[in-house]
């Protein structure tokens, strides 16, 4: 049984916190365009971090959100998307190709236009799944959502309304995330493979698909969320502490999502105010959706 619970919509998360003796305040340029990214949430979602922490992993990296805030000394950063992890990890090997992979694409738009652009680009990545396109695409689709049809494979997301960063913009972004993650080890892997790795003392946020709505997106229709329960416990067992954010509660509190959680895993649960659902919006057409505010769960294992 969980033995605490905060309000459903929490008071406004503190402006710094301080973890491992370091001070850590908000950090809001993304890397990468990305749905569900935590960015914006990451302070508060730290701030039920223990104080003190040996390595920190995250095994559903995605857009990066809580670690390019928490910028842990030490940290492994996984994926099982491929291309994804081939983008954090050409920042670390060689930044200036992965400003070029960039800028040679963003240039695409002047010469063809952004539709146009958009869908070139995309059809490469579908001919050959590769990290270069993606960093475009992830940029360029519609809010960030990454998905893929069940039939093919294929990436599907149409062209967002927005414009692309300029690679300026870019360039800066990939000097304050190489430095931020410079103590993190990128790895193409399962979840469990890389868990398996984490000692007692060690602290791991998990951030994998939700299952009440994010079926669409990428690797959602493999993900176990059963399988990912057994990862933790045997993390509990071993002294690793575990926090995960999962499906909370849809329709401006309306609606409580029911999870197979295990009794007696999670000794704590919070709730983290996201805001309006921008995968909702997608699936209505930007539609504006006053009644969609979500708050998802955050499960600790401490």
């Amino acid at each position: 049984m969980l033995v605490e619970q905060a309000s459903l919509f929490a008071p406004d998360p503190a402006t710094q916190i301080v973890r491992k003796g370091r001070t850590i305040e908000p950090f809001n340029l993304q890397l990468l365009k990305w749905i569900g990214n935590k960015q914006k949430q990451a302070l508060e979602i730290i701030g039920y971090f223990p104080s003190n922490f040996g390595t920190y992993y995250e095994p559903f990296l995605g857009g990066g959100g809580v670690l390019g805030v928490l910028a842990p000394p030490r940290a492994v950063a996984s994926d099982a998307f491929g291309a994804l992890v081939e983008i954090w990890a050409m920042m670390h090997r060689d930044a200036e190709t992965l400003k070029e992979w960039y800028a040679e694409r963003h240039a695409l738009i002047d010469s063809m236009g952004k539709q146009d652009a958009y869908e070139h680009v995309l059809a490469s990545y579908n001919r050959k799944p590769n990290g270069a396109d993606l960093l475009f695409l992830c940029r360029a689709c519609y809010g960030g959502v990454v998905r893929f049809r069940k039939m093919d494979g294929y990436m599907s997301t149409p062209c967002g309304v927005h414009t692309p960063v300029p690679p300026e913009s870019f360039n800066k972004r990939v000097d304050l995330w190489a430095e931020r993650t410079q103590g993190t080890t990128f790895v193409h892997a399962d979840f469990a493979e890389v868990l398996a790795r984490a000692e007692s003392g060690d602290l791991v946020y998990c951030d994998p698909p939700y299952a009440d709505s994010q079926t669409i997106l990428y690797g959602a229709q493999a993900f176990s969320l059963p399988r990912l329960f057994d990862t933790i416990a045997d993390c509990k067992a071993r002294g690793v502490h575990v926090a995960l954010s999962i499906d909370g509660t849809k329709f401006s509190g309306g609606k409580l999502c029911q999870l197979p959680i295990p009794d007696g895993l999670f000794e704590r649960e919070e709730f983290i105010h996201i805001g309006r659902s921008m995968l909702k919006r997608f699936q209505m057409d930007g539609r504006s959706l006053e009644d969609h505010e979500v708050a998802d769960r955050l499960l600790l294992t401490y």
